[in-house]
């Protein structure tokens, strides 16, 4: 038999990449084929009687009558809502870290940590073999939409960059292991697909973050990089020290085979202008995922720049107005009866075993056909201290259009609530990857923004009797690193929390950033 070596040279010699990159257009081909004319109603009714026949014998299914289940509304009617925490108090934290048979069956594998965006004690996600297949088909249908735009690809003539966290996991238990998603997809992804994947195993396991990027930076800039993902704002410091340590303007220079960026995890519209000045070619394709530690939720449609619901894969979906999620009987909606233009905030049961699960994330469908959707924010994302009841999706909007109007370009911001003074007023905490020629004019621009898009915002704005021009704090270059580092979450998949209700992280963001010298510019507010 062939060594694991031995295998990789074979497997990534140049005609099996050539093979392998044509079975993956005829796959392409299939796949998108197959979707077409999928209906997806009839596709969700199908995976929920999967999923509750599947786990029907484990102590949550037999705790929920699972078996007596035959249709959506029995399902709804006999399993409510449930955040991490209620199932985590329910059912995994007396067997942690040990889940056999509760939620799903047999032993789960891995443990997904996260600590979310809106909160920071860890959580330990199910990832069972199932979920692991669930996320691989997804990323294939992803790959397949974009072979299907570009008939031309040669996506496996290359390599495809993964930069995520560490990839070591722990082992809690024998037959359990928990650590990072991305270290969790490595582990899965077997000796056959590591020729086509960047970096080698040796420095995905590097935890030390600041030396890990350097490293990746020095090294990648000789390999034929066709495919990169990340989180935005990692790609960008990753992009600009190969550029530092290249002299070349763009990366399409550095990699000349780079067909597309994958990101995902926040909203890409404040970095959409950066992009397109560092990668330097309209050819590459920047290509939206909505992926989470419950599962891959939807990607974005080439067509039309919304977000494609994933809808066979092994999860089934909820949607809650969200103005109905702290009432005592909310309007659980699924793909039979979801309506157009509403705030919904997304449910998720899943073959890892979590079960109308609120995942956090809020949605607005565009189209139901096909069944396109925009990420609008976080359920406990809101910025309403004072009733003005502003979102996310409009501060990400608000902030994406005053960089466009000032020629700025935005690497990181938060936001949150100062108490003090007669009104008391917002604060925003901004690092620009280029700055603003007038920071008054962004200002301006944002809050203008902002009354424009929320009416109760532009009530709140009033002269004389509500709040001022928000507060803005300048961090110097590396300021938001210094408060991740500062938390043990920098780098990998973690995230800067955009906002903050109760102004605590936002003083918090301030103090560090104003103790380490690291406030390039302020404006108080102002009228």
């Amino acid at each position: 038999m062939l060594d694991a070596l031995a295998m990789a040279q074979v497997v990534g010699s140049a005609p099996i990449r050539s093979a392998v990159n044509q079975g993956f257009h005829l796959y392409a081909r299939r796949r998108v084929q197959r979707l077409a004319v999928l209906d997806p109603v009839q596709s969700q009714r199908r995976t929920l009687r999967k999923l509750v026949r599947a786990a029907r014998e484990t102590q949550f299914g037999c705790d929920h009558n699972f078996a007596s289940i035959r249709t959506v509304l029995d399902y709804q009617r006999r399993v409510p809502l449930r955040t991490y925490e209620a199932l985590w108090t329910d059912y995994l934290q007396a067997a942690y870290p040990r889940f056999d048979s509760l939620t799903w069956p047999g032993l789960t594998p891995y443990l997904a940590l996260t600590s979310g965006t809106t909160q920071g004690a860890t959580k330990y996600i199910p990832v069972t073999r199932a979920m692991v297949a669930s996320n691989r088909k997804a990323a294939q249908t992803v790959v397949a939409y974009h072979l299907a735009a570009r008939p031309d690809s040669k996506l496996f003539r290359g390599k495809i960059f993964f930069l995520g966290g560490s990839t070591n996991l722990e082992q809690p238990c024998p037959g359990v292991r928990q650590g990072d998603l991305s270290g969790i997809a490595i582990e899965e992804a077997g000796d056959w697909l590591r020729p086509f994947t960047y970096p080698p195993l040796a420095l995905a396991l590097e935890t030390d973050w600041d030396r890990k990027l350097t490293l990746l930076a020095e090294r990648s800039i000789r390999e034929p990089i066709t495919m990169i993902s990340g989180v935005p704002s990692w790609l960008l410091a990753l992009f600009g020290r190969i550029l530092t340590l290249t002299g070349k303007s763009t990366m399409a220079e550095v990699w000349p085979m780079l067909e597309m960026v994958v990101h995902g995890g926040v909203k890409f519209d404040p970095y959409e202008r950066s992009f397109a000045e560092v990668l330097g070619d309209p050819r590459i394709r920047v290509q939206e995922t909505y992926p989470c530690s419950e599962g891959f939720i939807a990607f974005g449609d080439p067509a039309t720049g919304d977000l494609r619901l994933l809808h066979d894969h092994g999860l089934f979906y909820e949607f809650v107005p969200v103005d109905e999620l702290e009432t005592e009987r909310p309007t659980r909606h699924w793909l039979g009866n979801v309506e157009p233009g509403v705030n919904y905030a997304i449910v998720v049961s899943t073959c890892a075993g979590m079960w109308s699960h609120i995942i956090g994330d809020t949605v607005r469908f565009t189209s139901l056909n096909p069944l396109l959707f925009k990420f609008t924010g976080r359920t406990k994302y809101t910025l309403s201290a004072f009733g003005e009841h502003l979102i996310s999706e409009e501060i990400e909007a608000a902030i994406a259009s005053a960089a466009t109007r000032t020629g700025a370009s935005v690497r990181e911001w938060h936001v949150g609530p100062v108490f003090s003074g007669p009104l008391g007023h917002h604060h925003y905490l901004v690092e620009f990857a280029r700055p603003p020629g007038d920071l008054a004019a962004f200002r301006r621009e944002l809050d203008a923004d902002l009354s424009h898009r929320n009416a109760d915002y532009q009530a709140h704005r009033a002269d004389g009797v509500g709040l001022p021009l928000p507060e803005l704090t300048v961090a110097s270059s590396g300021g938001f690193d210094g408060w991740m580092r500062s938390k043990g979450k920098l780098g990998g998949q973690h995230k800067v929390p955009r906002m903050d209700n109760s102004g605590v992280l936002t003083a918090e963001m301030a103090a560090l950033l104003r103790d380490a010298w690291m406030i390039g510019n302020h404006l108080p507010p102002g009228t």
